[in-house]
């Protein structure tokens, strides 16, 4: 009976130390580099927006925003005339789109369905960087750069409804759904709150060890704010009260930040060191890294799918950078030919 006991433990013990493994391997330590997609051409790029669906990725670039389809990489369609573009914005609701055109200061309006551009709405504001729809306002807001503010647009008549003065450079934007947006301020390391419906700045507040804040993400279920900070920090504040509550270490050249409610992860995308970094939320007020996924150096911007789980950037190889000019004085490094990738990260 001994010997069948020992031959039974050790029949079993590989599925028990299978068993035990599973059981402390990290929720979010499983992701990697799982495929990439290459679709070439010149120019920088900024923001990524995923359709609701998680079918098509739209990919802000430089004059214009390219639609990939997520299952294969294939181009869709290119929207063209999207001059210094930043972002994009979707309203299903309406069945539009919507992009921010630093350059011309203009948002471009198009058709969700067909691709196809429909109109174009002066901002009133100079260089419109972020841009967000509201669902519970019905407003289309752009976080304006060099002018400092925000302008609030009826996306239906295209009119610029008013302007909030931002005191600072505003990056990127969340909405808590119900009536309430934040936006990062990364010259004075600030959270500015909107109240979203009646147009007005409500509150600001100061970050704690942030320094130049940009990508932001919102657990709405938990009211916690993330922001991710140049120092190499990811800040975690109170939605209502606006106090720090935690922070956790992140990669080098942050800029977006992404938060998936089913798995309690928050995304950093570090483009300096080409790392993406998985962050547990084990409870509101405690975060711990679970792992830093190497990607490619450039890859600053992403989009999650909260459905699939993956997260999708963009990265590219360059060449040297030119000699400045009076026209050109801080000239950037130009993307080599044939070199801009989609990268899709995920655990499966």
């Amino acid at each position: 009976m001994r010997q069948i006991l020992v031959a039974l433990i050790i029949a079993m013990s590989p599925t028990l130390v299978g068993i035990a493994h599973a059981a402390t391997d990290p929720v979010g330590s499983g992701y990697r580099l799982h495929q990439q997609y290459t679709l070439g051409g010149a120019g920088g790029w900024d923001y990524l927006t995923l359709d609701a669906q998680g079918s098509r990725l739209f990919i802000s670039r430089g004059d214009r925003v390219l639609v990939v389809n997520t299952q294969d990489g294939t181009l869709l369609k290119t929207i063209p005339g999207t001059a210094g573009v930043h972002g994009i914005a979707l309203a299903p609701d309406l069945g539009k789109g919507f992009t921010s055109n630093g350059r011309a200061d203009t948002v471009t309006v198009f058709d969700l369905k067909t691709l196809e551009t429909t109109g174009t709405i002066p901002v009133e504001g100079h260089n419109p960087d972020a841009i967000l729809y509201d669902a519970p306002s019905g407003r289309l807001f752009t976080f304006n750069g060099r002018s400092q503010d925000i302008s609030v647009i009826d996306p239906n008549t295209g009119k610029v409804l008013a302007h909030i003065a931002a005191g600072g450079k505003p990056e990127f934007a969340a909405s808590d759904g119900a009536g309430r947006i934040f936006v990062n301020i990364e010259d004075t390391s600030q959270i500015l709150v909107l109240d979203s419906r009646n147009a007005q700045l409500v509150a600001a507040w100061k970050l704690t060890n942030c320094e130049e804040p940009t990508g932001i993400a919102l657990d709405a279920a938990h009211q916690r704010l993330f922001s991710v900070c140049k120092n190499g920090v990811l800040t975690v504040t109170d939605t209502r009260s606006g106090n720090h509550v935690a922070q956790a270490p992140i990669g080098k050249g942050p800029d977006a930040a992404s938060f998936d409610p089913e798995r309690g992860l928050v995304f950093s995308s570090n483009g300096q060191d080409g790392t993406l970094t998985v962050i547990r939320e084990a409870d509101p007020d405690h975060y711990t890294v679970v792992s830093n996924v190497p990607t490619q150096k450039s890859a600053r911007t992403m989009a999650l799918d909260p459905k699939s789980h993956r997260v999708y950037l963009v990265a590219a190889q360059f060449g040297p950078t030119p000699q400045a000019t009076p026209e050109l004085p801080h000239p950037r490094p130009p993307v080599l030919e044939g070199s801009f990738q989609v990268l899709v990260v995920a655990d499966d």
